[in-house]
């Protein structure tokens, strides 16, 4: 089966990955960068979006120009490091509605544990971005999916700034409808299921508590 995976080479995108890899970023400079980033792949994911038209009047004429067909979009962030994407995308689209799903990752069998859920109560039929910065282990993800799919949504889409090997073949196999959005393939997981190169823990280094 092939991968359903986007990776986003523009020189932009890995210049401000190369940042956010340097352990010398400091924790105000991370949550800048890794805004920008995430305004930068926002243009991506959201490539495929359905335009409607409009007649407006410029200072010129009449004319009708396109615009963003009926708003259906939710983003999802995965807490806590999801909320460094989050604020990115919501720059670039400030209505779009915004749920939450708090998991941590057993320590001893690495799997998703859930803690929190909430998101937009209409929900069926909407599209649907999850965001995390680190596709790892991929059990987070996939149980994040899995949670939202009980909720019938028109799309799912996944969006990441790095992602190993191994995270993208565990969702491509329980997901495979669902396409992920990334800065970066890296090499592969460490013994403590961390991404080698990567760039540490995401949560750590966006909140300073390392």
């Amino acid at each position: 089966m092939k991968n359903k995976i986007i990776t986003v080479s523009h020189p932009l995108v890995q210049h401000k990955l190369t940042i956010l890899r340097d352990k010398s970023t400091t924790p105000a400079n991370f949550r800048k960068v890794l805004e920008e980033l995430s305004i930068l792949l926002t243009y991506e994911v959201t490539r495929d979006l359905p335009l409607s038209t409009k007649k407006i009047s410029t200072p010129i004429c009449d004319i009708t120009a396109p615009t963003l067909a009926e708003e259906n979009l939710i983003l999802i962030s995965i807490l806590r490091a999801g909320n460094g994407i989050l604020d990115g995308m919501l720059k670039i689209f400030p209505t779009a509605k915004v749920g939450h799903i708090g998991l941590y990752r057993d320590p001893e069998t690495l799997e998703a544990k859930e803690y929190y859920f909430k998101i937009p109560k209409e929900s069926k039929n909407q599209d649907m971005i999850v965001l995390d910065p680190m596709l790892a282990t991929g059990h987070t993800a996939v149980a994040a999916i899995s949670k939202l799919k009980e909720n019938k949504p028109k799309s799912l889409k996944f969006v990441c700034i790095l992602a190993s090997p191994e995270g993208v073949e565990v969702i491509n196999k329980s997901h495979p409808d669902v396409t992920i959005y990334t800065a970066s393939i890296d090499e592969g997981l460490n013994e403590h299921a961390y991404i080698v190169p990567g760039l540490g823990d995401a949560g750590d280094r966006i909140y300073g508590t390392t």
